[in-house]
């Protein structure tokens, strides 16, 4: 049964997380991050969608291709799944036992990928696929920080509506508003649950 786990200070303990994790957010808010915690935590695998998603020079997978590598990424009955990519949500959620929301405030997330953004261009680090940021990233139409601006709203809007439909119903949602909180549920999740 669906339950939205709210950040208000005086909400019930929030639960562990499953076996079969999704972590969405705005770009910025720590998905991978926290994605990656937890896979360790669990002993689990860790997909990252943009790595499904990106091809080399930043070409995008067509839909036929990504929903098959989806599938493949998705076999085993504990993974760890970062991303927002509504082409991939209908088999990957339905597949899920937890859905946790990074529901940070904007300005947060334009600071995180600020500083994200220039570390990445300033050591040249690879991505996906041999992809690599450079100063587009910040200055150009297709800038992330453009990108968050434009998403943020709509990701509130989403998040907050779709784990209600049914289809969604077994999921357990968790919804996380400040990295403080986040950290706080970190470190609250029962030993018997990390591993």
């Amino acid at each position: 049964m669906m339950m939205l786990m709210s950040g208000m200070s005086n909400s019930p303990l929030l639960p562990p997380p499953g076996r079969r994790i999704v972590v969405v957010g705005t770009s910025g808010s720590g998905k991978t991050t926290l994605a990656a915690q937890l896979a360790a935590m669990r002993g689990c695998q860790h997909i990252e969608l943009d790595a499904i998603h990106w091809q080399p020079n930043w070409k995008q997978t067509p839909h036929d291709e990504f929903q098959v590598k989806l599938a493949g990424a998705l076999v085993g009955d504990c993974w760890v799944v970062d991303g927002n990519y509504g082409k991939g949500r209908a088999a990957l959620w339905s597949r899920a036992d937890t859905l946790i929301w990074l529901d940070y405030p904007l300005w947060l997330v334009l600071w995180r990928l600020l500083r994200r953004t220039v570390w990445r261009v300033m050591t040249r680090e690879e991505l996906w696929n041999g992809n690599r940021e450079n100063l587009r990233a910040i200055f150009s139409q297709d800038s992330i920080f453009l990108w968050a601006i434009q998403t943020h709203s709509r990701r509130r809007r989403e998040y907050t509506d779709l784990p209600y439909r049914p289809e969604y119903a077994h999921l357990t949602t968790i919804r996380l508003r400040s990295p403080r909180q986040t950290n706080r549920w970190l470190r609250a999740i029962p030993a018997t649950t990390k591993g």
